[in-house]
């Protein structure tokens, strides 16, 4: 079927840097210079055209990437917005995953930012092609230079400048292109009309300097036009572009521009480097897959629309009009609405519904959608984040997209039962969007556990309960799941003997509690010789033995590592029942474990922390600080892994106090290991709480 734009004038971008770098607002620039946009949307007002959920326009801040596409010179350019947040991270994640570009933000007074270095790392992960746009060069404190050099630094790569500045702070006028060596200003209000010169005499050398420096960047690319450099010391503009862009598109130079989006200043100079130097779709590598089944070329496909369908499932959002709509990015051939597709993660066949072409939250129908093309569709039902989509008659699974693990996690409860169910229905909802936020139920302590990526996502996650799903929930710490052990060994009896005028109650045993090692469980062993206890009768004492265990007698809580052995006892011919022994079995177990010097377990994490050297210090204290002790420290790269044991009560929101001793550099992750007896002095204060809680209740 014929394009409407050819292939090779198809951009998919993706926007990405440290939060408040001014990710929405160049992302509103850009809309309003190719006429998407009418009208400038400012994310102070809450104003912004991608930034479309209420929470974001409350707190000024990305939190869902959103998506658009717009014309720039005959290239369609699919734009992703993504968000600079670390609790949002998964959003960057699964738009680098999908996109053929990106737009690396950076502003020009802080420079390359601790969540900069993160976005960068996910974007080489995907060997992603970018270019660089330094912002904010009207603010005071401005230094491209300075910001340059640390983009070459700390991120390891080459930055090379394709523009210079004219100025800076209030003083920023206007940029030196070093390819065409004009001087553009900006002049009007909107700065629709950009005044192009020859550059002043005063700035002269310093262009000449850094258009040596571009010109030689190139020429290092490509032996013919070395030896040209050589001879002439200069290259032509079409020369300097198609080098740049195999260059860039090589990931060898990272251009870098720069502009003030807020002042409308140096936007058409970015879009012109996103068609000129960033790959369409069809100068990416073939996909490659994880697994494939009948293939001619097993494990491949071209980015043709001739070849068969596949496309891969990167974000599920939940709309209250179109129902549940799943974001594809298309890798080969054609999809039709109506057509059958096979969910080959799942091995389902599903039916697309409708093709939608979003800008933001408003979305445009369309009959079909082809390679290259970044769209949402109605019908995938079954459909999860990172399923690969394709054609029924030709099988290929992608390789998926691997998401960080949740690490806060608090306890959530619907203001009334009446809230239970719709609780549930959204909460489920919300975790099919977002592969990072996690729901569980604790059947021990009868809480529903959510995680997510921090106490911001949470948050955002409990306000969108409330606002798109009509439910009111509090929210909590979620209650530590201790055990309860004894420590010496007790032997004793009970006798339980009841007569209320009929049938009576008698059962009498006699047991001994020894401990066992850590992790052993529970073991119950009959000892009665003689027919002392009839053989009927010994599951109801274990039976009862289980259940005083259940809610231990020292604080309410299991009780582990115990032996419980049946020595002794009686019975009588008529009063005796499984009943009775069941009661003898738990009021024996009972007293004997309080006299057994009874301690509170506590759950122990082992956890990894990720950290730069610079704050190796605070993160090992923090540890110490939280009862936990270190087990080693190793170099991995320019990071030092820090591993260590810490009691789980000590590590809610540890997350947030990482991120700020740390700059939000520092990461960790931690997992259950085992159980270790809970300090004299925190067990008492456990108890109390315990004892205050089910006095509430």
């Amino acid at each position: 079927m014929a394009r409407a734009t050819p292939i090779s004038k198809i951009r998919n971008i993706g926007i990405m840097a440290h939060i408040d770098a001014g990710k929405t607002t160049v992302s509103e620039r850009i809309m309003f210079y190719a006429g998407k946009t009418h009208k400038l949307g400012e994310v102070h007002d809450g104003a912004a055209t991608m930034d479309f959920m209420a929470q974001e326009q409350e707190r000024g801040i990305t939190i869902q990437s959103a998506a658009t596409t717009l014309t720039w010179k005959d290239h369609m350019v699919t734009l992703i917005d993504t968000p600079g947040h670390v609790d949002f991270t998964v959003e960057v994640e699964r738009s680098l995953r999908v996109l053929d570009g990106a737009v690396a933000l950076f502003c020009a007074v802080g420079g390359v930012q601790p969540q900069t270095e993160k976005v960068w790392m996910q974007s080489e992960k995907y060997a992603v092609p970018k270019i660089a746009f330094i912002n904010k060069m009207d603010r005071i404190g401005a230094d491209y230079y300075g910001v340059v050099a640390e983009i070459q630094n700390e991120l390891g790569c080459n930055a090379v400048p394709v523009v210079i500045p004219i100025g800076r702070a209030d003083a920023f006028q206007g940029i030196i292109s070093l390819i065409s060596m004009k001087a553009v200003y900006f002049d009007d209000a909107d700065r629709r009309t950009l005044r192009v010169e020859d550059i002043p005499p005063e700035r002269l050398a310093g262009a000449k300097k850094w258009r040596a420096n571009l010109v030689e960047k190139c020429a290092e690319q490509d032996d013919v036009l070395m030896e040209k450099f050589f001879d002439t010391g200069d290259l032509s503009e079409t020369e300097i572009w198609t080098i740049l862009r195999q260059a860039t598109i090589a990931r060898k130079i990272v251009p870098v521009f720069c502009g003030a989006a807020f002042k409308n200043k140096g936007v058409q100079h970015l879009l012109d480097g996103i068609v000129n130097l960033l790959p369409a779709p069809n100068e990416i590598p073939p996909i490659i897959a994880a697994e494939t089944d009948g293939d001619e070329e097993p494990g491949r496909r071209e980015p043709t629309d001739e070849a068969p369908f596949s496309g891969m499932a990167f974000k599920i959002v939940a709309d209250k009009h179109a129902g549940k709509l799943t974001y594809i990015r298309i890798y080969s051939g054609t999809l039709l609405t109506g057509q059958n597709v096979l969910n080959s993660t799942l091995n389902k066949s599903q039916r697309i519904g409708r093709i939608l072409r979003m800008h933001a939250s408003h979305s445009e129908n369309l009959e079909m959608a082809q390679t290259g093309d970044i769209v949402a569709v109605v019908g995938l039902a079954h459909t999860r984040t990172g399923d690969t989509i394709c054609d029924e008659d030709h099988p290929i699974q992608l390789t998926s997209i691997e998401f960080p693990a949740p690490v806060v996690s608090i306890s959530i409860a619907p203001n009334s039962k009446m809230d239970n169910e719709k609780l549930s229905a959204a909460l489920y909802k919300l975790a099919d969007e977002d592969p990072t936020f996690t729901v569980s139920f604790d059947q021990e302590t009868s809480e529903t556990i959510i995680s997510g990526m921090g106490e911001l996502h949470l948050e955002v996650i409990v306000d969108r309960l409330k606002r798109e799903f009509g439910v009111s929930a509090k929210v909590g710490r979620p209650e530590v799941a201790y055990r309860e052990t004894a420590t010496t060994l007790v032997e004793g009896q009970y006798k339980h003997i009841k007569q209320s005028g009929g049938r009576g109650q008698y059962a009498h045993v006699c047991m001994r509690l020894e401990r066992l090692k850590p992790g052993d469980g529970f073991e119950f062993v009959n000892e009665v010789v003689g027919g002392r206890i009839p053989t009927n009768f010994i599951p109801a004492v274990r039976k009862g033995v289980v259940r005083a265990m259940t809610s231990g007698p020292y604080a309410g809580y299991p009780v582990v590592d115990m032996r419980v052995v049946l020595t002794d006892g009686s019975y009588h011919d008529v009063d005796s029942s499984d009943f009775a022994f069941q009661e003898a079995g738990r009021a024996c177990f009972k007293e004997l474990f309080l006299k057994a010097s009874p301690i509170l377990l506590e759950p122990v994490m082992s956890v990894e922390v990720m950290t730069p050297e610079d704050f190796m210090g605070a993160s090992t204290g923090s540890i110490c600080q939280r009862r936990g002790r270190i087990e080693t420290m190793e170099d991995k790269g320019a990071y030092k892994l820090i591993e260590g044991m810490v009691p789980l009560s000590e590590m809610f929101g540890y997350a947030t106090s990482l991120r700020s001793m740390s700059q939000g550099r520092a990461t960790f992750t931690m997992q259950f290991e085992h159980y270790e007896a809970v300090p004299f002095f925190l067990t008492e204060q456990i108890i109390k709480a315990r004892r205050d809680a089910n006095k509430i209740r």
